[in-house]
């Protein structure tokens, strides 16, 4: 088998000599010719030369098969189920014939190959094309209220009329209204709970990483204590309306406030911060805890920044890049610099030196770049942010430093600079349900 396996490698490299440009000869004795009869099929086998023992009955959509047998020239068009492959002269030989099973999902499943020549006739062989179950990625809006649309994105989400795509959130079923193979769209069933969601399909089940209306590591909801709000330099906007997804959001920038093509510095309307620390002698964090206190952050690279967003059409984004800078208590605090605090530690107190400066990388999300102009459709959407991206510095290269779980307990969200240039804007940017959750 090793030996059939390098001869088709041979027959690969003459085909990219070909593309280079390169002549065959006329009387080129390996020249593909299409032969009459049918083939014989002994048996299939992975493409890999160190699986060429493992004899295959069945293969994933897209994968690479070898078939073994005689009279492999004389296969004109073959079919899985009623999918065509796509065949490549320069892969097939007389005794064996490369090909990928098609990636389009069967619409009728009869479980054969069929290999037609040049004249139409056929024969069969046995072998299944195997579906994969489905795979969750992400949702819109995590956070969606019970009775809203969201959808859910993904893979081989598949509804067969014998056996109906389900979809429940901690055991309630929600009603799908729309599926195709990358998404779900659904509604939010009454009384869905704090849990994974769940999709199950013919080919198989699975669960989201995710929760829905995941509490965990909650940082900033902007309603109740113990989680915190602005303190820091500047106070921003902390309000509801009919837009809420419920009780209060953070608002920075407003309708009559523009932002230039180069994002310029604009911490007054653009700027939230949470630096921790008070005035006390030492600093007991009692009025203003760490974030650290809140969430685990020893694992901080296998976990996420999250929350919900909403722009409106009205006032869409289209310059300066959202930094997330997190920075320990000897980068910023909001006490005095110099004080110790009741750890012994020696606070750096509140500056922005640890903004401007080179070293401590921070996350920039910069979703107008791909547009021009970047909204939420007027709808609640949520963002995820690995903390393993936060790397770059303030102009979008890449920082000199690197973060430590010891760096998570501040948090400044400043829209500005990113080193890109956009076009002048009013942006109205909403966000609720900061969070540090796992990225798994």
């Amino acid at each position: 088998m090793k030996h059939i396996f390098a001869k088709t490698s041979l027959y690969a490299a003459a085909a990219l000599l070909l593309a280079l440009g390169f002549t065959a000869c006329e009387d080129e004795p390996d020249k593909f010719v299409l032969t009459d009869g049918l083939p014989t099929v002994h048996y299939i086998r992975p493409i890999d030369v160190e699986a060429a023992d493992s004899l295959l009955t069945g293969a994933y959509m897209g994968n690479g098969i070898c078939i073994v047998g005689d009279n492999l020239k004389s296969v004109y068009k073959m079919v899985f189920n009623d999918q065509e492959a796509v065949l490549n002269n320069s892969y097939i030989t007389d005794h064996t014939l490369l090909v990928n099973v098609p990636s389009t999902i069967p619409g009728e499943v009869s479980d054969k190959i069929y290999f037609y020549n040049k004249n139409g006739e056929s024969s069969t062989y046995d072998f299944k094309v195997l579906v994969p179950g489905p795979t969750i990625k992400s949702m819109s809006n995590e956070w969606a209220p019970a009775g809203s649309t969201a959808t859910l994105y993904g893979d081989f989400f598949i509804n067969d009329p014998n056996v109906p795509l389900t979809l429940t959130i901690g055991g309630k079923q929600a009603q799908v209204k729309d599926i195709t193979k990358g998404a779900v769209t659904f509604v939010i069933p009454d009384g869905a709970p704090e849990d994974k969601i769940k999709v199950k399909t013919i080919y198989g089940e699975t669960v989201s990483s995710f929760l829905y209306k995941d509490s965990r590591g909650m940082l900033f909801t902007f309603d109740n204590d113990p989680h915190p709000g602005n303190h820091g330099w500047h106070s921003q906007v902390i309000e509801t309306d009919a837009t809420a997804l419920s009780g209060n959001f953070l608002r920075l920038g407003d309708p009559g406030v523009t932002m230039s093509e180069d994002g310029a510095w604009n911490d007054g309307n653009f700027s939230f911060e949470y630096w921790p620390g008070d005035w006390d002698d030492p600093v007991t964090y009692a009025d203003s805890p760490r974030l650290t206190d809140f969430v685990d952050f020893s694992d901080w690279e296998n976990m996420a920044l999250k929350f919900e967003l909403f722009i409106p059409s009205s006032n869409p984004w289209s310059a300066g890049s959202m930094q997330i800078i997190v920075g320990g208590v000897d980068k910023i605090t909001g006490g005095a610099a110099g004080a110790t605090d009741i750890y012994g530690n020696t606070l750096a107190g509140a500056n922005n030196t640890f903004f401007n400066g080179t070293d401590l990388p921070r996350g920039l999300y910069t979703p107008w770049s791909t547009t021009g102009s970047f909204d939420t459709g007027d709808e609640w959407v949520t963002v995820t942010i690995p903390y393993s991206n936060f790397i770059y510095r303030m102009d979008g290269t890449v920082a000199a430093g690197s973060l430590s779980a010891e760096d998570f307990t501040s948090l400044t969200i400043f829209v500005v600079s990113g080193g890109l240039i956009g076009t002048p804007c009013q942006p109205v940017i909403k966000i609720d349900n900061i969070r540090a959750v796992p990225n798994k």
